[in-house]
């Protein structure tokens, strides 16, 4: 057993894993100061215990393991959840290029038809993104036969819904919603640990002279039709009051919040384990300097979190 003296000491900081994408850009080199494998790096996954991304501990006395030995040796440090995996996958995503027309299935499809994985809830902030940017977010078939006809046709400028976003958005992407992210955009997403994606348009995109993989039937039958209203799904979170944890998101999935930092902030971690992201400025976390870029789990029991300096993060939790 861990001391409380060992626990409130332990900050678990980790190391992220990139992805390169066809649609990747490399401002995660040039503004995020990360060492990207290449100039088509898509993703950082900052906080990971999935099987196609698993971080390790950077430091500290679990240094070196991987974030799905410590849930399952050390599962105090979360809380004693029960579940039966590290829950929630959060990352940054560069779009250089569009990202496919995808949706993404809930719990119970995916349980069935991929292999018993978690479906895919996720939500995005928006960290960067061009005067004129626009999301896909939902559909405008008004139901599944008329999807299903739209697709089948190929009527993708009737079928897709854009809406203008910008830096400080916050969007939130049920199971079932037709979505994607334009070139030109950033975003942190906060997910369930899922790497399931279901690609419904691909722009006739080639990748080694051959048409990526789509998935029309699986799509079919998960996409929401009619789709919701785009209002329920995204916030205004760049004026939210600064110095307190501002809630952007509670759902069976996960909760999250944004904090912007300009004097000390105190708290106290009453979660099973606390995310945090750094994604603009630096400062200090009890004492403990971090930066933007920076990822690390405040793990259960910690105790009060004592923020100082000039920075914005992203916290979450189950």
């Amino acid at each position: 057993m861990r001391s409380t003296d060992q626990t409130k000491e332990q900050i678990i900081f980790l190391k992220p894993i990139f992805r390169q994408m066809v649609w990747g850009g490399d401002r995660l080199g040039r503004e995020w100061n990360y060492e990207i494998p290449g100039s088509d790096t898509g993703e950082c996954w900052g906080v990971s215990a999935h099987p196609n991304g698993d971080c390790q501990v950077r430091e500290g006395m679990y240094e070196g393991e991987l974030l799905s030995e410590l849930w399952i040796k050390h599962p105090d440090l979360f809380g004693n959840t029960g579940l039966d995996r590290f829950p929630l996958l959060v990352k940054i995503i560069d779009a250089k290029a569009d990202l496919s027309i995808q949706v993404h299935p809930d719990d119970a499809y995916a349980k069935a038809h991929e292999n018993g994985s978690l479906g895919k809830t996720e939500c995005w902030y928006v960290l960067a993104c061009d005067e004129d940017a626009r999301l896909v977010i939902g559909h405008n078939a008004k139901d599944k036969a008329e999807l299903t006809a739209m697709i089948e046709e190929g009527r993708w400028t009737e079928l897709i819904r854009e809406i203008p976003v910008k830096k400080g958005d916050f969007i939130r992407i049920d199971p079932g919603t037709v979505h994607a992210i334009k070139g030109g955009i950033m975003v942190m997403e906060t997910q369930q640990s899922s790497d399931i994606t279901y690609r419904v348009y691909d722009y006739d995109r080639m990748v080694d002279g051959r048409p990526r993989e789509l998935h029309i039937d699986k799509s079919i039958d998960v996409i929401t039709a009619p789709a919701g209203r785009v209002e329920e799904s995204i916030l205004k979170a760049d004026e939210l009051p600064q110095n307190t944890m501002n809630l952007l998101c509670s759902c069976e999935c996960f909760r999250v919040w944004k904090t912007d930092v300009t004097q000390e902030v105190t708290f106290d971690q009453a979660y099973p384990f606390l995310i945090m992201s750094v994604i603009e400025g630096e400062g200090t976390v009890n004492g403990r300097s971090v930066r933007k870029g920076d990822h690390f789990i405040l793990p259960d029991g910690y105790g009060e979190v004592i923020l100082r300096g000039k920075m914005q993060l992203i916290a979450s939790t189950v």
